[in-house]
């Protein structure tokens, strides 16, 4: 634990919708609620105006149209939401190349090396979340903390639109009154076991003697809980950290039963993978691909290829193959195309075949249109 809060965690006040009330004025100050519109489509962010409604990220957006009918629904525009949060990134990263990011719309920074320069941890969150408004339009809660664990639950606190600082020496005070449910893997099953045994705040865990927590939770969560009550959490910031896999996935309104069906979704998943891979440099050896059936049965299927590459003709007649290992005639609620083994895309291309050097011709210029007039412009008709 340091000396200082010098650790903060930066988050994006309901970010998609929030993007969404910047480029449509007349959406600001309204319920707006994105993600997948069709009836099996489930929220991604709602504003903090459809919030008040009960309305809440992961809920099925058919009871998000009964809760607020009044809102704005939007589906998502990730192109759109990348974009803004690579500026905010580069934002943060301007202060620090201490920068961890998360997702597409929070990061923790270390900011003890920027302390001479920028002033105390919250001058220097105080200026980044001015600098995100002014550049970007969006606002940003911030948390600042001795430990990864307390800056982002104080960020979380704070929202919206909110700054809390939690001063060395007054986290155990911080933390001692707040449910157990704040604590980092406590869902509803473990705040009933925790609860059973009289359980109800932070404090109380922190004033148990771990090796109850232990016996009752396991040693692994019973270890783990008690640490985070103590504010125990020595995790560093981690800057560039690696992605592990880059894929596409889709849930359909209604099962699709038909091979042909769910090779034209191949083919859209596959180019839609392939895409993102290209443009972060990148090329993968491994493809998996993810099946859900309408039962809710989830089956994935992986191979590896014998030289990597960001090809989608390569990668679709891969995921082609997985596919005819499963009875699609079931009813197949989900789709998906994961690659992985990812490595930096080679700046001397391997030889490829005419067909290949072709493909990649055209792929390369399918990216360029895209990348001028948006991802929907052009797409695989087959």
């Amino acid at each position: 634990m340091r000396d200082a809060a010098t650790i903060l965690h930066v988050d994006l006040d309901a970010f998609f919708a929030s993007v969404e009330q910047l480029d449509d004025p007349e959406l600001r100050g309204k319920p707006v609620i994105v993600g997948g519109l069709g009836p099996r489509g489930v929220v991604s962010t709602a504003s903090y105006e459809a919030r008040r409604f009960g309305v809440h990220s992961a809920l099925p957006m058919a009871r998000a149209r009964k809760l607020c009918p009044q809102a704005e629904f939007r589906s998502p525009r990730m192109d759109r939401y990348a974009e803004l949060s690579e500026q905010v990134m580069a934002i943060l990263r301007s202060v620090t190349p201490l920068v961890e990011q998360l997702g597409i719309d929070e990061a923790f920074l270390d900011v003890a090396g920027v302390r001479r320069l920028l002033g105390a941890p919250d001058q220097v969150a105080t200026t980044i979340r001015a600098r995100v408004l002014a550049e970007t339009g969006l606002r940003a809660s911030i948390g600042a903390a001795s430990t990864k664990f307390l800056a982002k639950l104080a960020g979380d606190l704070s929202k919206p639109d909110g700054l809390a600082v939690v001063e060395p020496g007054t986290e155990r005070a911080f933390l001692a009154p707040l449910p157990v449910s704040k604590l980092w893997g406590v869902g509803p099953k473990t705040q009933q076991k925790l609860e059973r045994i009289g359980l109800r705040t932070i404090g109380d865990v922190a004033a148990l003697d771990e090796s109850v927590l232990t016996r009752t939770l396991g040693n692994a969560l019973g270890h783990h809980l008690h640490a985070l009550a103590n504010n125990d959490d020595d995790r560093e910031v981690v800057p560039e950290r690696e992605a592990k896999s880059i894929g596409a996935e889709e849930t359909f309104p209604r099962d699709l039963h038909d091979p042909g069906a769910c090779d034209r979704e191949l083919v859209r998943l596959a180019d839609r993978a392939c895409a993102r891979l290209r443009s972060s440099g990148l090329v993968a050896r491994t493809v998996t691909l993810k099946i859900r059936f309408g039962n809710f049965e989830t089956r994935t299927k992986a191979r590896t290829l014998t030289d990597a590459t960001c090809l989608s003709t390569e990668i679709l007649a891969t995921a082609r193959e997985l596919l005819t290992a499963f009875d699609v005639t079931r009813g197949v609620r989900l789709l998906g195309v994961s690659l992985s083994q990812l490595a930096e895309m080679p700046t001397v291309q391997p030889t490829l075949d005419l067909a290949g050097e072709r493909r990649a011709a055209v792929e390369r210029a399918v990216d360029q249109v895209r990348s001028r007039f948006g991802t929907s412009a052009i797409g695989p008709a087959t």
